[in-house]
């Protein structure tokens, strides 16, 4: 049976963080300057690792689509927020809320799968390093990253249906700063036992399985570690996962810090504080752990904005 829509309304209100006027330029300014500090930092790091051949690894591929998926995260949620505060409006049309709550939760699951991969690619070089360009070879690194799209567009794609079968009252505010899947499922009139259900069903299998994967690969790699004879070795070992280990953590934290906010009551303002870690900070984040604790990044960056600089004068 094709899901109705059978929703009253035509459009919601995005409540956002603050409804005080005087704290809206100071709001705009804010996050204007994350957003764009996030697509800056992200594009360099994609750019990086695509002009230098020393970085066509597969942890740099991995790296790389992280950027990617990082500033479509950011530009989901960001531009739109930004535009209602420009425009002193806090409308969002219907549709434009499906759309934006499904590509929301689709690149948030695929960041959540991306992690997964590289936790898997790190464990492969330092528990396996001597089949490790065998095992990550470039087809299967293709292959998991086409796996971590498949199922994050067909779990966007079934929450988003879940959610066109409900329907809403009029004047429906959201007490947040986008289109976010628990906050629309909470405030429909109709039954959403059904949505509730499929919602943790599918936080739980989509999260605590790739969270249980890291632990598990983690857990590997400190026992490998362990096993070195020498402290340079063992220095060195750390090294090449330490960046990834604490992107992991920033993520899973703040993503912690949204589900515990959410379950309090009366916590719009703090869930909504919670979301912006992992959907704005987290992002922004990314590109300076990668590149001060990476030499090949910095070593990559450096010459590419050399080129740039040479580019111009040259011309």
């Amino acid at each position: 049976m094709v899901p109705r829509n059978l929703t009253h309304v035509s459009e919601f209100l995005l409540l956002g963080f603050s409804e005080e006027p005087e704290l809206q330029p100071l709001i705009f300014g804010h996050f204007l300057s994350m957003y764009l500090i996030t697509v800056f930092g992200n594009v360099l790091i994609i750019l990086a690792v695509s002009s230098d051949p020393h970085l066509h690894k597969p942890m740099y591929f991995f790296l790389s689509n992280l950027s990617f998926v990082d500033i479509c995260i950011t530009s989901t949620i960001i531009p739109k927020m930004l535009w209602n505060i420009q425009t002193q409006s806090q409308v969002i049309s219907h549709e434009g809320c499906i759309i934006q709550m499904y590509f929301f939760v689709l690149f948030v699951g695929l960041d959540d799968f991306l992690l997964t991969v590289m936790a898997y690619d790190r464990f492969v070089a330092i528990c396996h390093p001597l089949h490790y360009m065998v095992i990550m070879n470039p087809h299967r690194c293709e292959i998991l990253v086409l796996v971590s799209w498949i199922i994050s567009v067909l779990h966007s794609l079934l929450e988003t249906l879940m959610v066109l079968m409900l329907s809403f009252c009029r004047e429906v505010k959201i007490p947040h700063y986008f289109c976010e899947l628990k906050q629309l499922i909470q405030l429909a009139c109709s039954s959403n036992f059904l949505n509730e259900l499929v919602m943790n069903f599918g936080a739980g299998i989509l999260g605590g399985v790739p969270l249980a994967v890291i632990l598990y690969t983690y857990c590997k790699i400190a026992s490998s570690i362990c096993r070195i004879s020498s402290a340079q070795g063992k220095c060195k070992a750390f090294s090449t996962c330490a960046s990834h280990f604490s992107v992991v953590s920033l993520f899973y934290c703040t993503c912690l810090g949204v589900y515990l906010s959410s379950a309090a009551p009366h916590s719009s303002h703090s869930s909504a504080t919670a979301s912006a870690m992992y959907t704005m900070v987290t992002p922004m984040l990314n590109p300076f752990i990668y590149s001060l604790r990476n030499k090949d990044i910095k070593r990559a960056l450096r010459a590419f904005i050399l080129s740039l600089g040479s580019g111009q004068f040259g011309n």
